[in-house]
């Protein structure tokens, strides 16, 4: 593996004079998108609660587009033209994934998936037993984890550039309301629940409704139920009001609520899953 990723770090030092001909190269790349497409390495992760990027395969995901060409894809009456071809080998993997489902080569899917008609893009990584629901996106690179829902519409970020940026981190066990935005590298702590039309970004202030305090940008803590919100800010004379997540409950670790629960405890402050 060091042996591989030394030589991905080689191919993106010299990539300006990449021949995108160059079959050593090609071989070299494809090994290492072959890793992620069977799930035996992955972009991020988190050690000790900090997130920790494999530069290298992001690396090797820009190189695949720099030496791929773009080709016709027919299947049935629908034509792609793409410089990548679609996942493969669902029912072998354990997945299901329902008619106008897609996946790229290079995202991985453990054994539970279900796929509505939704997209995941290279990268990604959706945990066990996780719903990726009617209209929702898995952007490039973003981590999902397992028993997750993604309800309809979600849209998950991709953060592919620059190859150090930390992606999306969904963890373990949560559920994200319809609409919802997710992107610029935030994350979603284990068994939290965002109600529909969260935005969360990398600057978007998460903020505790008891007690008024921020505890962090980006970053929703494990066990919270949240709604959109908004704060004020002044510009000039005038007063608006700025998106942000709020709090509204905590779930100590290891419960979960049923949906019917969580239904009721969102509605209890104007919100829906």
């Amino acid at each position: 593996m060091g042996n591989l990723e030394d030589r991905i770090v080689d191919l993106w030092d010299n990539r300006a004079s990449l021949d995108p001909a160059d079959k050593a190269a090609k071989q070299t790349v494809r090994e290492a998108i072959d890793l992620l497409d069977a799930g035996e390495v992955r972009v991020a992760e988190l050690v000790d609660d900090v997130v920790v990027v494999h530069m290298w395969l992001k690396q090797a995901i820009l190189l695949l587009f720099r030496i791929s060409k773009i080709k016709t894809v027919e299947l049935g009456p629908f034509e792609y033209a793409d410089k990548l071809p679609l996942k493969t080998g669902f029912k072998k993997a354990g997945v299901r994934v329902v008619p106008g489902a897609s996946a790229r080569y290079g995202a991985f899917l453990e054994p539970g998936v279900i796929l509505m008609p939704s997209y995941v893009n290279i990268g990604a990584r959706v945990g066990a037993d996780t719903m990726v629901d009617t209209w929702a996106t898995v952007g490039s690179c973003a981590q999902i984890g397992a028993n997750v829902h993604l309800s309809g519409g979600v849209g998950i970020g991709g953060v592919l550039e620059p190859p150090q940026a930390a992606p999306v981190i969904v963890e373990d066990d949560c559920l994200i309301g319809s609409r919802c935005v997710v992107a610029d590298g935030a994350r979603v702590g284990r068994g939290s629940v965002l109600g529909a039309g969260c935005i969360l970004t990398g600057s978007i202030p998460v903020i505790d409704a008891e007690t008024g305090a921020e505890v962090g940008r980006g970053i929703v803590p494990a066990g919270s139920v949240c709604i959109l919100a908004t704060r004020p800010r002044q510009f000039g004379s005038r007063e608006y009001g700025l998106p942000c997540v709020l709090i509204v409950k905590h779930v100590a670790a290891g419960e979960r609520h049923e949906k019917g629960q969580l239904e009721q405890i969102l509605r209890d402050h104007g919100a829906t899953l």
